[in-house]
């Protein structure tokens, strides 16, 4: 059983977290800002709203690109539109591969009030270009681009499962296939390590889970609180967990933590 400490608290729902430069960058839907924290504990505001920054990832020269509801902001250092994701009507979590194409999961749904429709995935190029590379998505959420830049692994948390795709040369998505069957598991972000498993945070089930390809459990955490999201900064793994909002997101106390435990394998 690995061992949990707190590392940051008193925030409202945190989301998207990506090491990036020896920091942990994170969304605080709370306070629409976008947060890089220092392994002491230091956190610096790196943007502040006025909207809420849904997720976000950096391209390959360190430039830093946030989901703002119909856009996608690149940071450089000022913020200016990198992609127009206006035709999607919610996207969500977000993935950068090595070319600096840019996945973006559409959940298609106002969520969690509204009635389900499956959603999408779109690819926003280097150049701002945005077209549809997948459809028919149980909930598309935590993304991770692995590091040879050939595959996508997308958490579908309506279906309960890990789902993998094969990036062509010009980015489109093929051969898709289920990369691990979660059983009862309802997978959020994820993250992956240099054994090629997969951590994924687990909201309703309050746990974070490590599974390899093929669904074999090797690492289970149990939390107090829901699981939205992970991350690995090297052999550090961060669990963003907190307290489903009952009302608009900013609204909900602030119950949101970061917590700490030592991962059997670095992140990548």
């Amino acid at each position: 059983m690995l061992e949990v400490k707190d590392f940051l608290t008193g925030r409202g729902v945190t989301e998207s977290p990506r090491w990036h430069d020896g920091r942990l960058w994170f969304a605080d839907w709370g306070t629409h800002q976008v947060l890089a924290a220092s392994p002491d504990g230091t956190v610096e505001v790196i943007a502040d709203g006025p909207e809420t920054p849904f997720c976000l990832d950096h391209t390959p020269d360190g430039k830093l690109l946030v989901i703002t509801g119909p856009a996608l902001v690149r940071h450089d250092p000022e913020p200016v539109v990198h992609g127009d994701l206006s035709g999607y009507s919610a996207p969500n979590d977000i993935a950068v591969d090595g070319r600096g194409n840019a996945y973006v999961g559409d959940v298609a749904f106002e969520f969690p009030m509204g009635e389900f429709v499956p959603g999408s995935i779109a690819l926003v190029t280097p150049d701002g270009t945005v077209r549809r590379v997948a459809d028919g998505m149980a909930f598309p959420n935590g993304m991770v681009v692995t590091p040879d830049g050939t595959t996508v692994i997308v958490a579908e948390s309506f279906a309960n499962r890990l789902t993998a795709f094969d990036i062509e040369a010009d980015g489109s998505l093929s051969n898709r296939r289920v990369w691990a069957d979660l059983g009862d598991g309802v997978p959020d972000g994820i993250c992956l390590d240099a054994d090629g498993a997969v951590w994924y945070a687990d909201v309703p089930n309050k746990r974070c889970v490590r599974v390899r390809e093929g669904g074999e459990v090797l690492e289970r955490i149990e939390l107090t609180q829901g699981c939205f999201a992970c991350a690995l900064g090297g052999d550090t793994l961060y669990l963003l967990t907190g307290d489903m909002p009952r009302g608009p997101f900013g609204d909900e106390p602030r119950t949101g933590r970061i917590l700490t435990a030592t991962a059997p394998s670095p992140g990548v």
